[in-house]
């Protein structure tokens, strides 16, 4: 069989079997939040949390980097924590390894950060246990790279999804 035949049957199954979980109005207040953060963001070029990072601070949003390990990353300033954040932070995407998830989401809680989008890979019951119901709003089930100016694969994707009327509405 072919690799690509592969990829794309791969795709396909995600995406039918993607329940529409969040709504568009929640994705649009996210993106509009200001200026937002990305924990997990690996020091790594090969791995999704750097190259996630680098295609968003590309295409022009205003992304702040944290990594208790790093001091800069892409030529970007890096925040040990989340409480050390700017104040003015209201939105932050969680790509880190599901153990560190629920943390992550308790510090950004404490810090009053009121949008949160956990990457898709990086939820964990506990995690989801600490947004339900805390009034935040919350994105899950969701790759960010597919609504911050797609492009390539994540604009394929998107399309795929919004034909099977899979897409946030």
């Amino acid at each position: 069989m072919n690799v690509s035949f592969h990829g794309i049957n791969f795709i396909l199954s995600i995406i039918l079997k993607t329940q529409v979980m969040v709504t568009l109005q929640q994705i649009e207040d996210f993106l509009g939040s200001g200026p937002i953060a990305m924990a997990g963001v690996s020091r790594n070029p090969k791995k999704f949390g750097f190259a996630a990072f680098k295609e968003l601070k590309e295409k022009g949003m205003n992304i702040i980097p944290v990594n208790p390990h790093a001091d800069e990353i892409h030529g970007s300033k890096v925040y040990h924590d989340i409480k050390s954040l700017p104040d003015d932070v209201k939105g932050l995407i969680v790509m880190t390894g599901k153990a560190q998830t629920a943390g992550v989401i308790r510090e950004a809680k404490e810090k009053g950060i009121k949008n949160i989008w956990v990457q898709q890979m990086a939820e964990s019951k506990e995690a989801l246990n600490e947004l339900e119901g805390s009034g935040i709003n919350y994105i899950t089930k969701e790759c960010i790279l597919m609504h911050y100016k797609p492009h390539s694969i994540h604009k394929f994707h998107a399309a795929i999804r919004k034909f099977f009327r899979r897409f946030p509405r």
